[in-house]
């Protein structure tokens, strides 16, 4: 528990460095690397899929034992307090609520001050739509879309994983989440190759999602938003998600902010249109990018005091 919060403060006051040597960067750099010897153009789907099989078993089983040893390391000097600092500096980088909260506070301040085109700009760094004619409140919507939708996968999932099965565990489900950012795609390429890598990721964020659908109701109830709306729409919307995992913190958080998250995106071109989250009470504005960003930090503490309730109960066993 304390290893988690120092993590969590680590990376709330210090953030991500930005650095090719950040472990998050060098997974992907794995993953590149190894892509490039395993897959091939010319391959069948089932060889495609078998090869993007083991791309995704050998990613995770070296990423886990490699994480392992660097704790197994820090445990030779032969103090806790030292192993426990290691670990948490570890736990930081598989974490990303500073990085959230930031893109969408920067994206907030330039609609703010009516600078569309650099917040479609922006936008367009954290989201795999097309950006260039979105209108203010297309950019708020997805802003909140992405901030609630990756709490997910950037804060509650690694931590649950953490007190599952330590820093290995995490940064394990850190390589999984990066897999499927990089090959888990519906494409002509990685329809099959990248196959595994999706399942994987999907399998892994089932009860982290759902987690958090539930916390972002708590939060709001904490925050005084709409706890009743969020509660609402999260069993009325989550489940029209095209993804099994994504509507669970997009449906809550709507319904906190009493806002409608969904509808037509454009992706190279082509115009697609998602399910409805939520209702349209209020009209999409910069200030719903705050109010989910409160949300993510709440929630986040939230885990934290579970967390620290499931190690006590423990304990006492």
């Amino acid at each position: 528990m304390i290893t988690a919060v120092l993590a969590f403060l680590a990376d709330t006051l210090i953030g991500d460095p930005r650095s090719k040597l950040h472990p998050v960067v060098l997974i992907g750099g794995l993953i590149a690397s190894l892509e490039r010897s395993l897959y091939h153009e010319g391959d069948s789907d089932s060889r495609k899929l078998w090869a993007g099989g083991l791309l995704a078993v050998t990613v995770l089983f070296l990423v886990y034992n490699l994480a392992a040893c660097l704790v197994n390391l820090a445990g030779l000097f032969g103090n806790e307090y030292f192993t426990m600092l290691v670990e948490a500096v570890l736990l930081s980088f598989t974490i990303s609520p500073r990085s959230l909260a930031a893109a969408g506070r920067e994206i907030y301040g330039y609609l703010e001050k009516g600078d569309l085109e650099k917040a479609r700009y922006k936008v367009g760094w954290i989201v795999g739509r097309d950006t260039d004619r979105l209108s203010g409140g297309e950019v708020a919507r997805a802003t909140v879309e992405t901030v609630a939708e990756n709490t997910v996968d950037g804060v509650i999932a690694p931590l649950f994983f953490f007190m599952l099965g330590g820093v290995p565990l995490a940064f394990m489900y850190r390589a999984a989440n990066t897999l499927d950012s990089m090959v888990g795609y519906k494409n002509d390429k990685y329809l099959y190759f990248g196959r595994v890598s999706a399942r994987i990721d999907d399998v892994l964020n089932y009860i982290p999602a759902r987690i958090t659908g539930l916390l972002f109701v708590l939060s709001s109830a904490i925050l005084r938003l709409d706890w009743r709306n969020s509660w609402k729409m999260l069993l009325r919307d989550a489940g029209r998600h095209p993804s099994p995992n994504g509507g669970w913190a997009e449906a809550s958080a709507a319904g906190a902010l009493d806002i409608r998250l969904g509808g037509y995106n454009s992706y190279f071109g082509r115009e697609s249109f998602r399910a409805y989250m939520g209702e349209p009470i209020e009209e999409l504005a910069p200030k719903h990018i705050l109010g989910c960003t409160r949300l993510m930090y709440t929630a986040t503490i939230l885990f934290l005091l579970i967390m620290h309730i499931i190690q006590q109960i423990y304990m006492l066993q």
